[in-house]
Parts: structure tokens; C-alpha cells; sequence
């Protein structure tokens, strides 16, 4: 392998599409929380951390599934070649180092929620992966922490809650979905995720459920008064998405999951509608 494939390899591992949507998600619970404009270097400093650590969070799981890729994911770079098992195990070293020596400047609420979320990362691979439910969880709560993460960079955590449990909810749903594509080799490796233990279908019904359970708390932050009706009117569209991505999992689960990320972060959006209209509104 050249240097070039070696590197192109190691930019794979930190998947980087996901390691810019949860540094967005960060940046979204400051945003929340009001502070982006107050608290600048605080909120690039909760973003640079969310990247490193979701990186290096995606790099050691490539190193602990390094054999179950070799069935489900064959392409991605340790199974291919492109880099060592070593070699990706020190590179997330590295990224959880810089991770942690970010987060220590922060205040520390973030700190806490920053540790809590660097050793869960590491038990996830370690421990929790193929436990029924519990992997599916403990990644929920990952995605959903971000913006606690960044709203308490800039220290205030309350707006964050209810997009918190929001997209915990909606993440734990994909989740499910995901284990069931994932399925065959999953069971080739021994692992006991959800279903494989409950069987796939009721897996789906479980994550179906659940998505209707976070689509009817949607319009939480509206009828508390948080935000207003743009709020509403795009976190409806987004609802419809993410349903009609439910739905489509029990024929095709790797559409339906990842037609729900898109749902998300429509979602998301919402968050985003909502202050701005209410920065507007306090400023008139």
C-alpha cells in the first residue's frame, strides 16, 4: 500500500460525513442554547472536540470489528488492506488524545459530558455492541449527547433537553434498523443484537414504535411556548420522513435507515428554525 491509500484509509475509518454531522449536531445545541454569538472560541472548541472524538470513536470500533467487516463491510480499509489493525488503533489513539485536550478547556459540565462520552465510546466496542438493546441505546445516547455537548460549551444545557431525547430516540430507531440489515454477519460473529434474539421483524416494531413515540413528542418545544410556528412547520415535514423511512424498512432496511438519517437532520433543522425565529422575534 502507498502512502496515499494509507492515508485515504485512515480518513475512512474516522468516516467523515459522520464525523461533520455530529460536529454540526454540536454546533446546533450551542446554537440552542443561544451562545454561538457569546461564547465563539468555546463553541469551535466543543465542534473540534466532537469531530476528533466521533473519529477516533469510529476508528477503534474498525479495529474491534475488524473480523465482522470482513463478512458485512468488506470494502472499508483494515478488511481491504488499506490499513493495519495497529495502525488504525494508534491513529484513534491519537484522535481521542486531541480530543480530550480540547475538551479540558471547556467548561465543566462539557467536561463531564465529554468524559462520560469518551469511555462509553470505548465500551460500546469492548462491552455493549452485541448486547439486545443495550449497543442500540448507548449509540442513541452518544448522538443525542452532542448537542448537550454544545450547549453546555457555552453554559446552558436546559434548551437542549427535549432535542436530546428527540434525537436519542430517533438514533435508537435507526440503530435497530441498521442491526437488522447487518443481520447475517452479525449472527456469523456470534453477536446478540435485537434481532437475532427477538427475530427482525419485531425488531422492526419495536424501532417503529419508538419513532412514533419521538414523532408525537415533536411538538413539545411549540406547545411550551420554546419556539413558535416555524418551529412547526419544519419539524412536520421532517416527522413524515422519518415515518415514511419506518415504514420502508420492513421491505428494505438499508433504504429505510438511511433515508431516517435525512429525517434527522431535517429535524434538526427545526431546532435551528426555531431559535433563529426567536432571536428575530426578541430583537424586533
Amino acid at each position: 500500500m502507498t502512502v496515499g491509500e494509507t492515508g485515504r484509509g485512515m480518513l475512512e475509518l474516522t468516516r467523515p460525513v459522520n464525523v461533520i454531522a455530529a460536529s454540526v449536531l454540536t454546533f446546533i445545541g450551542a446554537f440552542v442554547a443561544g451562545g454561538v454569538g457569546e461564547e465563539p472560541m468555546a463553541v469551535v472548541t466543543a465542534v473540534a472536540a466532537t469531530g476528533l472524538a466521533v473519529g477516533a470513536g469510529n476508528a477503534i470500533n474498525d479495529y474491534f470489528d475488524r473480523e465482522i467487516d470482513r463478512i458485512n463491510q468488506p470494502e472499508r480499509a483494515i478488511p481491504r488492506g488499506a490499513v493495519s489493525p495497529r495502525g488504525a488503533l494508534v491513529f484513534s489513539v491519537v484522535l481521542f488524545a486531541g480530543a480530550v485536550a480540547l475538551a479540558l478547556t471547556l467548561p465543566a459540565r462539557a467536561i463531564a459530558i465529554a468524559a462520560i462520552n469518551l469511555l462509553a465510546l470505548i465500551a460500546y466496542t469492548e462491552i455493549f455492541k452485541g448486547l439486545p438493546g443495550l449497543g442500540n441505546t448507548l449509540v442513541a445516547y452518544l448522538v443525542g449527547s452532542t448537542f448537550l455537548f454544545g450547549a453546555a460549551a457555552v453554559g446552558e444545557i436546559g434548551p437542549a433537553v427535549v432535542l436530546f431525547v428527540l434525537a436519542g430516540t430517533a438514533t435508537l430507531t435507526r440503530e435497530i434498523i441498521k442491526d437488522v440489515e447487518d443481520i447475517e454477519g452479525d449472527r456469523e460473529e456470534g453477536l446478540n443484537t435485537l434481532p437475532i434474539a427477538i427475530g427482525e421483524r419485531r425488531a422492526l416494531v419495536v424501532a417503529a414504535v419508538l419513532l412514533v413515540l419521538a414523532v408525537v413528542a415533536s411538538p413539545v418545544p411549540f406547545l411550551r411556548g420554546e419556539f413558535g410556528i416555524a418551529y412547526l412547520l419544519v419539524v412536520v415535514p421532517a416527522d413524515a420522513v422519518m415515518l415514511a423511512a419506518a415504514y420502508e424498512s420492513f421491505e428494505d432496511p438499508t433504504v429505510g435507515q438511511s433515508r431516517l438519517k435525512y429525517g434527522m437532520f431535517l429535524a434538526s433543522l427545526a431546532f435551528i428554525v426555531g431559535r433563529a425565529a426567536l432571536d428575530v422575534s426578541l430583537t424586533v
